[in-house]
């Protein structure tokens, strides 16, 4: 079954690259070639580092290309569960990274057309006033002006919302696109394993001084504990045409509430989340709230998107491991991919040519996690192991579930994912999976 094609990927196409053939030297090697990899690449590119991004399919054919493509430092309630976590002065690192990368896009994309536009972000709820009174009261706390407001432009009957000004959107792969010449990069070349700094793959061996994963979910477990630390959630998108679009960018404090944001005279209406291999609304929710308040809209596209989600909400940014001095690793972006993506690739990049950087401290990726979280999600994990199953990830054994929506079969414990013929699709399984027949429950 083809994937649904997002809007992006319906307006712009990307330039193709070989595959790599040979050995190659390089200084840093990127692998993954999504938003943050490539971004990653054009700062060092920029710094005059010898870099080189290795993509195991094509450039941003995964969440860069099924994004809403919100640019903004308002995630959600994350200031105020930062400041119980981080206390003020984390709270205060995570605003001032995100505010840096709306500067630097604000600035790259002066000279690129690409619809970028500034925007209100708005958080809202529909139930829980005194939640946002408390995300207002963190900001406060840390020099970031917010607004509140009683109601707002949506159909939906909010009990608050929460204005943060001055933020953007644009249309993602037509930035990209303006970014890409000059760098080196090799698509369809899978990396199969990196021994310190030397990266293995079909075509040749990659040797470099330092290594950066982009990949999404990274793929090496020996290292770092990424997979007790993390875990994946699908969310859908459809853009309708016949409505009109909204002025400001909104999403539900819920997290699993419904997002808004125009493009161009359609309007993109986001939702229907749920952890991957568990059950959700899908594009079926979507559908109903559309048929809801708007009885006369049409469809012109729908698609799915995968993010990685950590268990204190801040994306794990810096060294990979402290027993691999020479790894870096940007992941766990909490749906927050586009702004976060710009953030970690100035980190980064100060990281490999100065030695060190700004707001490190809140996104290291060694930082203790809190019991709790970790406790729920280890659990969550153990009980895809323990469930019997022949059709099992090749990532660690958890027993897949099969996903009739998009007709794959699902990792509910890390977030691989498979075609019904067993292809894979999704990190962090490094392999298809090759168990019973993959075929699909009866009646499904």
């Amino acid at each position: 079954m083809t994937a649904p094609k997002s809007l992006w990927h319906m307006e712009t196409d990307l330039p193709r690259f070989p595959s790599l053939e040979g050995d190659r030297n390089t200084d840093v090697l990127i692998i993954g070639g999504g938003l943050a990899g490539l971004l990653c690449a054009f700062q060092l590119h920029r710094a005059g580092v010898d870099c080189l991004v290795v993509e195991a399919t094509q450039i941003c054919g995964g969440v860069t290309g099924n994004t809403t493509a919100k640019i903004t430092a308002q995630h959600g309630l994350i200031y105020h569960k930062l400041t119980q976590w981080m206390g003020e002065e984390g709270a205060a690192e995570y605003l001032k990274a995100n505010q840096r990368a709306l500067t630097e896009y604000r600035a790259l994309c002066g000279n690129i057309d690409c619809s970028f536009e500034e925007r209100s972000a708005y958080v809202y709820t529909l139930d829980a006033p005194q939640k946002l009174r408390k995300e207002q009261q963190a900001l406060e706390a840390i020099s970031c002006p917010t607004i509140w407001h009683q109601s707002t432009e949506l159909p939906v009957p909010v009990a608050a919302a929460l204005e943060m000004p001055n933020q953007a959107q644009f249309r993602p792969l037509e930035f990209v696109r303006a970014i890409l010449p000059g760098l080196s990069i090799r698509e369809n070349t899978l990396v199969r394993r990196v021994d310190d700094t030397v990266a293995y793959t079909d075509g040749g061996v990659v040797r470099a001084k330092k290594v950066v994963f982009c990949t999404h979910f990274p793929f090496i477990d020996r290292r770092g504990c990424y997979f007790m630390k993390m875990y994946q959630d699908r969310s859908y998108v459809l853009a309708l045409e016949g409505v009109r679009p909204t002025e400001g960018m909104y999403i539900d404090e819920s997290g699993h509430g419904l997002s808004f944001r125009s493009a161009g005279d359609l309007l993109l209406l986001g939702g229907g989340s749920h952890r991957t291999g568990k059950q959700g609304g899908g594009w079926e929710e979507l559908r109903r709230t559309a048929r809801r308040y708007w009885p006369q809209s049409r469809e012109v596209a729908h698609w799915a998107t995968q993010d990685c989600m950590t268990l204190d909400g801040a994306p794990y940014i810096g060294a990979y491991s402290p027993a691999e001095p020479n790894w870096y690793v940007a992941t766990g972006f909490n749906k927050w991919g586009m702004t976060s993506s710009m953030a970690a690739s100035l980190l980064l990049r100060d990281l490999l040519v100065k030695g060190t950087a700004d707001w490190g401290h809140v996104f290291d990726p060694a930082r203790a996690m809190k019991p709790l979280p970790l406790a729920a999600n280890i659990v969550s994990s153990t009980v895809g192991l323990l469930t019997p199953s022949l059709r099992r990830c090749p990532h660690l054994g958890c027993a897949l579930k099969w996903n009739p929506r998009e007709h794959t079969w699902d990792c509910p414990c890390h977030g691989s994912r498979f075609t019904a013929e067993g292809r894979l699709l999704n990190s962090p399984a490094a392999k298809d999976w090759k168990g019973a027949p993959a075929r699909p429950p009866r009646g499904k």
